[in-house]
């Protein structure tokens, strides 16, 4: 696999249904969340940049939810950049059933880098295009 590509597994517990004994919509956006932590402890070049007092704040995040995971379905998370402009980037998500490699769901997270100190949206050029350039992937629309 690509190692742009950070891979989570999750395993579905009792905790993440709801009364109808699927995963609730809401517990996506920590399996996301989940899979973008990994992303930065697997991308030293992005996590030394973020331990420089800057932090990656979501703005716009859209699910496409496919088919609905159940108690102790195990779970691939797939985390990796696809798009850096001028002021965001673009982190893409796939939720797979491990089993059957089924897709369970599909996310893009629109962010911004912040300066913690100053409140300001970082550009991604210099330093940050350096950085976060080769590590964005090329996902065709709809995968």
């Amino acid at each position: 696999m690509d190692s742009r590509i950070t891979v989570t597994e999750v395993r579905v517990r009792g905790f993440h249904l709801d009364g109808y004994g699927h995963v609730n919509h809401a517990r996506y956006l920590e399996f996301l969340e989940e899979g973008r932590w990994a992303y930065v402890d697997a991308h030293p070049e992005f996590a030394d940049g973020l331990a420089r007092g800057v932090a990656l704040v979501a703005v716009n995040l859209n699910i496409d939810y496919r088919r609905a995971a159940v108690m102790n379905d195990d779970l691939k998370v797939e985390t990796c950049l696809t798009r850096i402009g001028g002021r965001s980037g673009v982190v893409g998500h796939r939720i797979t059933h491990l089993g059957s490699g089924e897709l369970v769901a599909a996310a893009t997270l629109t962010f911004v880098l912040l300066d913690q100190q100053s409140g300001q949206v970082v550009p991604m050029e210099g330093a940050w295009a350096e950085r976060l350039g080769p590590l964005v992937v090329d996902v065709p629309e709809g995968k």
